[in-house]
């Protein structure tokens, strides 16, 4: 059973007089301003000074949205290896120049190559080849990687990282296309 004391007690504490100090007592603070109790005020207005909370009217709404490129499987290599190297012609392969950024959602796989680079597999057919700075292994994006999608939709040398799935994040130093040239 519960005391009547436990009742009271509130009570009490709202409609008991103010602490005997000169001309007023600093309470609890909020994050605004401190509370200063009056020698006069009702009990009830005090309380509702201490447990007053200030007004946030702010809202912020982030939004990350992450591209993941994955390495290319043994049926597409054969499938899309066609366009390399054909059974009666034998052709290789020359790099040409690409400009300084690529279109993210255009890239279909990545596979490691030697020479610090990455082999970039384009959704239309196209193959591109993205040499890593010097402190990067291409090795380490076996498993592909991860990229940061921005405003313009592109990856762009010297802005973006490339984040392998092992943790190491690269920067692309140049971008060129390999193009097929029969012999």
């Amino acid at each position: 059973m519960t005391s009547p004391a436990a009742f009271l007690a509130p009570i009490l504490l709202l409609f008991g007089p103010p602490a005997p100090t000169g001309d007023g007592v600093h309470g609890p603070a909020s994050e605004d301003r401190p509370v200063v109790l009056q020698r006069g005020a009702p009990g009830w207005l005090v309380l509702d000074a201490v447990y007053e909370t200030p007004v946030q009217r702010q809202v912020r709404i982030e939004q990350r949205v992450i591209l993941r490129i994955v390495p290319r499987s043994a049926a597409s290599r054969q499938s899309s290896s066609s366009f390399v190297e054909t059974p009666r012609q034998q052709s290789r392969l020359i790099e040409r120049k690409a400009g300084d950024c690529l279109p993210a959602a255009a890239i279909g796989a990545v596979q490691p190559a030697s020479d610090n680079r990455l082999m970039l597999f384009m959704r239309d057919r196209r193959l591109y080849s993205a040499k890593l700075k010097r402190s990067c292994a291409a090795r380490d994006f076996y498993s592909g990687f991860y990229v940061e999608r921005n405003d313009d939709g592109m990856i762009c040398i010297d802005r973006d990282k490339l984040q392998s799935r092992t943790g190491s994040k690269c920067e692309i130093a140049a971008i060129s296309q390999m193009v097929p040239v029969r012999e």
